[in-house]
């Protein structure tokens, strides 16, 4: 069992953190080798069972959250009756980001058949979107996802994205579609 000074001391320096911090971070402030940081956290977890809020790992390091279960109560007071979802435009644009970034505004534009700068302004100052470059061929602002978009789906890297097979339609016919247009 970690040392109690040592939990202390990872509990309050994740309750100021904006954003999930690495072991190999908390490590080197508070001076320790990285398995007893591991320890400590696998023994902070188990301390918050029945709590309000637990431990989790996200986006590549570690941050305390609302339990899951008390979802609602939280949306209710950090909403204060507020709807403050993103459009349908919004979640559609969004998607085409995490899937193909990074990804140019017009490409997206053309993925959706539909202009989206006004959208890509919301999502950039959501925090849910950010600029990553410049595209060689074209010299266009290239967008990815951001850290915060992790965090707010819940995924600790883009690999946990869920895949899109499933959802795409079935093309297995498409020759024959394709004939009988032809046709």
């Amino acid at each position: 069992m970690p040392n109690s000074e040592l939990l202390r001391s990872i509990e309050a320096i994740l309750m100021v953190v904006d954003e999930p911090v690495t072991e190999i971070t908390l490590a080197t402030v508070l001076e320790v080798p990285t398995d007893e940081i591991s320890a400590a956290l696998t023994a902070l977890i188990e301390s918050y069972e029945g709590r309000g809020f637990t431990l989790k790992a996200i986006s590549g390091g570690w941050r305390f959250y609302s339990h899951p279960e008390c979802a609602s109560v939280v949306e209710k007071f950090v909403l204060d009756g507020q709807q403050n979802r993103l459009t349908q435009a919004a979640l559609e644009t969004l998607a085409v980001i995490a899937y193909r970034q990074p990804v140019s505004r017009a490409r997206v534009s053309a993925i959706r058949g539909v202009n989206v700068e006004a959208v890509m302004k919301t999502l950039v100052t959501r925090g849910l979107v950010e600029e990553f470059g410049l595209e060689p061929e074209t010299g266009a602002i290239l967008y990815k996802t951001t850290t915060y978009f992790l965090e707010r789906l819940g995924l600790n890297n883009l690999e946990d994205l869920p895949a899109l097979a499933p959802y795409l339609p079935d093309l297995d016919h498409l020759d024959e579609i394709l004939e009988s247009l032809i046709d």
